[in-house]
């Protein structure tokens, strides 16, 4: 069963944290999992000595992450501030506050929901009709934090063939430094398909070199 945690950067959120890592070594079980890099994430800085549980589980997580990115760390600090509002153009897919952070993890709802309604489209083919337009949300994720994001999305926007309009834009944290591109695009139909405009446009040569994945976020009929 999923476990749930909010406002991480409180005393009541952390507490909740220590409670539930009491005889245990990790989130969600005896090994660190993508569970564990989540929480991390939404935990401002390390727990004090009145949260023994969270601060030894926290050294644990840094000692592993930083195994991972073995890049030299200059520090850096999260303020206590709202975040901005989103665009109008944005989704609210795209809102999520710190504690529900994805880092690249599992397939969410909005992208399932997404696929379901893509495979869809493809087997209502029964009876001939006008060609349709779609609006559809990508989110473009880069390599690492030291990918240069205005040529990531050069290489999107350069991307041009009979049916495709590129759309709106931005950029969104996700973490260490990271951001992921969230952009929309509207395309026809009988002309263009989102997985192939990824496979063999977006995601290969010479575009990877920026590109390590892109994820259809929405896709609505228009």
């Amino acid at each position: 069963m999923a476990v749930t945690f909010s406002d991480l950067h409180t005393e009541q959120g952390l507490k909740s944290v220590e409670d539930h890592l009491a005889g245990k070594t990790c989130i969600s079980g005896d090994q660190l999992s993508v569970d564990d890099v989540k929480v991390y994430a939404a935990v401002v800085e390390k727990p004090s000595g009145a949260f023994p549980n969270a601060s030894k589980w926290y050294d644990c997580v840094a000692s592993h992450l930083s195994k991972s990115f073995p890049g030299k760390a200059v520090g850096v600090s999260i303020g206590g501030s709202a975040p901005a509002p989103a665009q109008a153009e944005a989704p609210a897919a795209a809102d999520d506050d710190d504690d529900d952070m994805d880092l690249f993890g599992d397939e969410t709802e909005e992208e399932k929901k997404a696929a379901e309604e893509r495979e869809a489209a493809k087997k209502d083919t029964k009876k001939p009709k006008e060609s349709g337009k779609s609006s559809v949300l990508m989110e473009v994720k880069p390599w690492d934090d030291e990918t240069d994001m205005k040529k990531l999305e050069e290489c999107v926007r350069a991307v041009e063939m009979p049916g495709l309009l590129w759309g709106a834009s931005k950029l969104v944290p996700v973490g260490y430094g990271i951001k992921k591109l969230t952009i929309m695009l509207t395309i026809v139909d009988d002309l263009v398909s989102p997985d192939n405009l990824i496979e063999d446009y977006l995601t290969c040569e010479p575009n990877n070199e920026y590109i390590q994945s892109v994820d259809i976020v929405a896709f609505n009929k228009i």
